[in-house]
């Protein structure tokens, strides 16, 4: 069983996840520009950005999730995205193991994990500068299908400057970013019904098997197999 809601930090998302058999299906991990903070009964993990579908895998397991909001998560976690990039990382990599030790034990003796995770990363979020905001004008430009030459033009940045910001805060380049954004946008348009021409073209794919293709890349597996797992 797999729950989501808002969080308190701006533009989070607080998510758990429960699987109790082997036999119960996990849904894959499918890219979506976002940054993951991770407790799982006795670890603190960070999941980077993925540039493909991440299938988790393990005994079955309680898990718990902040997934920051594009370009966040690297200003809180202290390290840059692209360092990060497919990757998921015991937290105790990147911050002080004593302090790891000490968030692990106290969010597992918790009567509420989800809550005590989430106020790990508000007390984090406290003490940290906020990411730069023009990284939120990236993803909204590059989320509504803008071309990555006028995302840059209109920010005032040269496409390098753009692709250096985007690596450190992402994890990979606007282009890939752009791809990942679409995908979403095309994801939420099928689940919610639309035909899959309909979605392409309201997507900003070429056509039908452009969508296809790039959802078989990113998700690995065909969109109608994708859209039947869920």
């Amino acid at each position: 069983m797999y729950v989501e809601r808002a969080s308190r930090l701006p533009g989070a998302v607080v998510w758990h996840r429960a699987v109790s058999t082997p036999a119960q299906a996990v849904r894959p991990v499918l890219p979506d520009g976002c940054m993951d903070l991770l407790w799982t009964e006795g670890r603190l993990l960070v999941a980077g950005p993925d540039t493909r579908a991440h299938v988790p895998g393990g005994a079955p397991a309680r898990w718990a999730g902040v997934r920051f909001y594009p370009g966040t998560a690297p200003a809180l976690l202290g390290v840059p995205a692209d360092e990060l990039r497919d990757l998921r990382v015991g937290l105790a990599d990147l911050w002080p193991a004593a302090l790891v030790r000490r968030l692990t034990a106290r969010i597992d003796a918790a009567a509420d994990p989800v809550a005590a995770l989430e106020e790990v990363a508000l007390d984090r979020a406290a003490d940290t500068e906020p990411a730069d905001p023009l990284l939120r004008e990236i993803v909204t430009a590059l989320g509504a299908g803008r071309p990555v030459a006028d995302t840059a033009d209109r920010l005032g940045l040269s496409t390098r400057q753009l692709h250096r910001r985007s690596l450190t805060a992402f994890g990979y380049g606007p282009s890939t970013l752009a791809r990942v954004l679409r995908l979403q946008r095309a994801l939420a348009l099928a689940w919610d019904g639309v035909p899959f021409a309909e979605v392409a073209a309201r997507s900003g794919f070429a056509d039908q098997p452009h969508l296809a293709r790039d959802v078989k890349e990113l998700a690995g597996m065909p969109l109608r197999a994708l859209l039947a797992d869920s």
